[in-house]
């Protein structure tokens, strides 16, 4: 299934894609696309709803955050060797984790805000990890039974903020607007090869990034295993998988967003998203 919630900013209502594109409301079947909600259980007995038979929701109307309210927003950093080598570090030998505050998603669409003094704001499109079982401790082989689905993120970045201030890299992940997530949650029955997906990231109709989830250094299964050695993980809970290489920080010279500038981003069957940076 593809799952959204469609609406203004907290009134959104969760819908799902039936087979011809249009939006369904399935707010009669499930309250929210959150925690309580996003699980197996739950997420089976919408598959089985005749979708064509439930109100149909304008294409117009603004997308939400496909998941609210999400208990743990993790990351995980320098996850493409060739990102990291344009960053100037190393390639890892474990994953590099760090948290985004659950208080910076946003809509797929929604303006990403730039303050008074930002001087670095950086883009990075990323495949994320929807958790829909309780992970604690698992091996590799029992990812698959701990995730629901995948969707789009954009990891957005103050590098000043992130590198530069003291402490760690959560202060420049954070600000609201920072997690553009969605549009969709895709179940990942729908998704043949997760190691295979294209994406890629435009600035003002410019090219920035294009990669593939094939180059990630630590795949999706790796990753949810290793996070869950440190922390459970709950139904709802969102991990972003790094970024390719393309960023502002590693160019030469440096690029970063300002007020004005528009960001359209995508990965293959995961959807787009299409934002615009407003000043605060």
């Amino acid at each position: 299934m593809k799952l959204l919630r469609v609406g203004q900013k907290g009134r959104e209502k969760p819908a799902a894609l039936d087979k011809e594109g249009k939006i369904r409301d399935i707010s009669s079947h499930i309250d929210d696309l959150n925690p309580d909600h996003i699980n197996f259980e739950s997420i089976s007995k919408l598959q089985n709803v005749d979708l064509s038979s439930l109100p149909e929701l304008s294409s117009s109307d603004r997308i939400g955050s496909c998941v609210t309210k999400p208990g743990k927003f993790v990351a995980i950093g320098l996850n493409y060797s060739d990102h990291a080598a344009e960053t100037g570090a190393e390639v890892p030998s474990e994953p590099i984790m760090f948290m985004k505050a659950t208080s910076c998603i946003a809509g797929p669409n929604d303006d990403v805000e730039i303050v008074s003094g930002s001087k670095k704001l950086d883009w990075e499109v990323e495949l994320g990890i929807v958790i829909g079982k309780e992970a604690k401790h698992i091996s590799e082989n029992q990812s698959q039974d701990h995730i629901l689905g995948y969707c789009l993120v954009n990891d957005v970045s103050e590098r000043e903020w992130q590198i530069e201030k003291m402490g760690q890299w959560v202060k420049g992940k954070s600000h609201d607007t920072y997690g553009p997530i969605g549009p969709y949650l895709v179940t990942k029955d729908e998704v043949a090869d997760i190691n295979n997906l294209k994406m890629n990231l435009d600035v003002n109709g410019n090219r920035m990034q294009t990669g593939n989830t094939s180059t990630m250094i630590f795949n999706v299964d790796v990753i949810v295993s290793y996070v869950s050695k440190f922390m459970s993980l709950q139904p709802g809970d969102i991990i972003t998988t790094g970024t390719p290489p393309g960023v502002g920080m590693g160019m030469k010279p440096q690029q970063f967003l300002k007020a004005g500038d528009t960001m359209k981003l995508s990965i293959e069957n995961l959807g787009e998203q299409n934002s615009k940076v407003v000043a605060l």
